[in-house]
C-alpha cells in the first residue's frame, strides 16, 4: 500500500516518507514518541529534524514501507506478550498469590528491570547461542515446572504450550547446552529467513539507546 502510493508520488516529484509513530496517547502528550522511518534516506536527513520534534526516538528503518512493517511488528510483539503475561499472572493468582504482590515481585526480575528486546541482542541477532548465558536444560526444567504447576491448579497454558513445543524440539535437536533462547531459531526455520548480525554493530545499536 504504502509502496504504491510512494510510486505515485514519485512520478509527480514528491518523496514519501512513512513515519508511523508509537507511544500511544500519553506518548502523544509528552512528547515521548518513536517514529519510524522508510524511505530514501537522503529525504530521510533532510526532515530528520521535523520528526525529531514529534518524537524523542526518530529511527531510520529503511526503504519506503519499512516504517510501516516496523510498527506492524512492534505491535504485535506487543499483543502476543500481553497474553503471555497474563497466562503467568493468572497461575501466580490461582496459586494464591496476590495480584499485585506478584506483578511487583516479577517486575523486579530480570524480565522485568531489563528492556526485553534488549536481552535477546547477542544471542538471537548474532545467531550465536554457545556459550550460553543461561543453558536451553535449565529453562526446560523451569518450563516443566510451571507447566506441572499450571496442570496441578487447572490453569490453562495456551500460549506457554506452543513455546513448550518448540523448546521441546530444540532439545531433541541435541540443544540442550546451548542459551535459552536458542530455540527462537526454529521460527526462523519456519519463516526461511537468516539472522546474522556482527557484535561489533549490536553492540553499537545497544548503546545509541
Amino acid at each position: 500500500m504504502v509502496q504504491d502510493v510512494s510510486k505515485r508520488f514519485e512520478e509527480k516529484g514528491i518523496a514519501l516518507l512513512d513515519a508511523p509513530v508509537s507511544g500511544g496517547p500519553s506518548g502523544t502528550r509528552s512528547g515521548k514518541l518513536a517514529i519510524y522511518v522508510g524511505g530514501d534516506p537522503k529525504v530521510f536527513e533532510i526532515h530528520k529534524k521535523v520528526l525529531d520534534s514529534i518524537g524523542d526516538r526518530v529511527i531510520y528503518v529503511g526503504p519506503v514501507g519499512a516504517g510501516n512493517t516496523a510498527k506492524i511488528v512492534h505491535n504485535l510483539i506487543s499483543l502476543v506478550s500481553r497474553m503471555a503475561i497474563a497466562e503467568g499472572m493468572s497461575l501466580g493468582i490461582k496459586a494464591g498469590l496476590d495480584p499485585l504482590e506478584l506483578w511487583n515481585a516479577v517486575r523486579q526480575g530480570a524480565i522485568g528491570r531489563a528492556r526485553t528486546l534488549d536481552l535477546v541482542a547477542s544471542q538471537y541477532l548474532q545467531s550465536s547461542y554457545d556459550p550460553p548465558s543461561f543453558a536451553l536444560r535449565l529453562a526446560y526444567k523451569d518450563f516443566n515446572l510451571a507447566l506441572d504447576l499450571a496442570r496441578q491448579y487447572g490453569v490453562p497454558m495456551k500460549q506457554a504450550n506452543v513455546a513448550y513445543e518448540d523448546y521441546t524440539a530444540a532439545l531433541e535437536r541435541g540443544w540442550s547446552e546451548l542459551d535459552s533462547r536458542s530455540p527462537m531459531q526454529l521460527q526462523n526455520e519456519r519463516a526461511g529467513v537468516t539472522v546474522k548480525a556482527s557484535a561489533e554493530d549490536v553492540q553499537k545499536m545497544l548503546e545509541r539507546g
